[in-house]
């Protein structure tokens, strides 16, 4: 019979994986409340057209990496690829501009995108996703590029490097994109097959072209930072200002795209070296159309999205602490329903408890013991010994009420020792 695996490009998240990757989730949610961001979430799959008219047709996303099917009925539908439109597709069907403004909300969870696995980068990945949605001041561009790099901080990344720019307003960047089509087919001949076929559709996508002719012509070609109307530019200069007085360093990058067409203002992302090509983290930036485009009101918004395979990839193998472990050993057969008694008020009063349950010898039980590293064992037999796992000493407890006590002091023991 054929050996069963998972599917190319996702990934069995295995015991020690998952427990990393829940610690990241805990300290996105510790740091993204402080600043009054609220959980929020969306389905798996939605209507394709969410994607289609949110993220762009001329997007690569859309034109070749969505996991598009059609459901009983016929629709299309599209598991999601990333958490932006989903969630303003949400703010608009749930009349949420009547809400105290700007909504702000986190989410992290499962997306899917059908390109080529790499480390770091799967066809089913999750991300982090915080959006501020309801105000264009500039202030929360900034509050969101530091909570991102407190996340990265926290989770250990190391040392990053923050890409900013801006793309203007939308009018700002139909006249500039006008303009760099205009220098691109006089170029044409210079150009990649794939960039030649796009100038009409995203020619902005030219900038991240490895091919070294497109490279080569890129470094002459007008810059849309360069065009900016007196607005974009002030609120642009007003995001960096905040970020200075924060002490964020910052590297201006007028090449900076990122690859959704929603985007306007302020665009951002971090990098790290120890990722190597594919060096992004996470970043994301200001989408002020994108809710009038899925047929809103117009409304500004801007968010970020990171990558938790990829903050572990650059954080290393490091396994985060685990909460002490008590073990109850059974020394008499038929001291089973108050093993099970006592691990339930065990864990009612906080203590990690695990028990026997495979039928072990009590030398085995002992043995499984350090084998989960427990620091304590409760063993049942013809009284209730708990046994201190470093120093061998046992102490009788009268009562099964009394062995939370008896817990406490020997952890107390072990941690002044430690």
């Amino acid at each position: 019979m054929k050996k069963l695996q998972a599917p190319r490009g996702t990934l069995d998240v295995l015991p020690q994986d998952a427990r990393r990757r829940l610690k990241v989730i805990a300290t996105a949610d510790e740091v993204l409340s402080r600043a009054g961001y609220e959980p929020m979430e969306t389905p798996v799959f939605e209507d394709t057209e969410v994607f289609a008219r949110g993220v762009g047709e001329s997007t690569d996303i859309v034109q070749k990496e969505m996991f598009t099917f059609e459901d009983k009925a016929g629709r299309s539908l599209t598991l999601r690829p990333e958490a932006t439109a989903g969630i303003c597709r949400a703010y608009i069907e749930h009349g949420m501009h009547k809400l105290a403004q700007p909504v702000k909300v986190w989410y992290a969870g499962p997306f899917f995108r059908h390109e080529a696995p790499q480390a770091g980068r799967f066809r089913q990945f999750t991300q982090i996703d915080a959006e501020a949605i309801g105000s264009d001041d500039p202030s929360l561009d900034a509050e969101l590029i530091l909570l991102l790099d407190e996340i990265l901080e926290l989770a250990g990344t190391g040392p990053r490097r923050l890409r900013l720019s801006s793309l203007g307003s939308r009018d700002t960047r139909a006249e500039y994109l006008e303009e760099l089509k205009r220098f691109l087919r006089a170029r044409e001949d210079e150009l990649s097959e794939e960039v030649r076929a796009r100038i009409d559709q995203n020619p902005l996508r030219a900038f991240d072209a490895d091919h070294p002719g497109t490279q080569a012509v890129m470094k002459e070609a007008p810059l849309l930072l360069d065009r900016l109307a007196a607005d974009d530019a002030e609120h642009f200069a007003a995001v960096r200002a905040l970020l200075d007085m924060a002490g964020i360093e910052h590297e201006l990058d007028p090449t900076l795209v990122r690859g959704l067409d929603y985007y306007t203002r302020t665009v951002f992302e971090f990098e790290s070296d120890r990722l190597g090509a594919q060096a992004a983290l996470g970043g994301g930036g200001r989408y002020d159309g994108l809710i009038e485009e899925l047929g809103g009101p117009p409304t500004p918004g801007v968010g970020f999205a990171a990558g938790i395979e990829r903050i572990l990839l650059a954080a290393g193998d490091v396994t985060p602490e685990r909460q002490p472990t008590v073990f109850i050993a059974m020394a008499k057969p038929d001291s089973g329903r108050l093993a099970f008694q006592l691990a339930g008020l065990l864990r009612r009063e906080g203590f990690r408890t695990e028990m026997e349950q495979a039928g072990r010898s009590m030398k085995g039980q002992l043995k499984q013991a350090d084998r989960v590293g427990a620091y304590a064992t409760v063993i049942l037999g013809d009284t209730i010994e708990v046994k201190d796992m470093s120093s061998g000493e046992q102490q009788e407890a009268s009562s099964p009420a009394d062995v939370p006590s008896l817990l406490r002091s020997v952890h107390e023991r072990e941690a002044s020792a430690t």
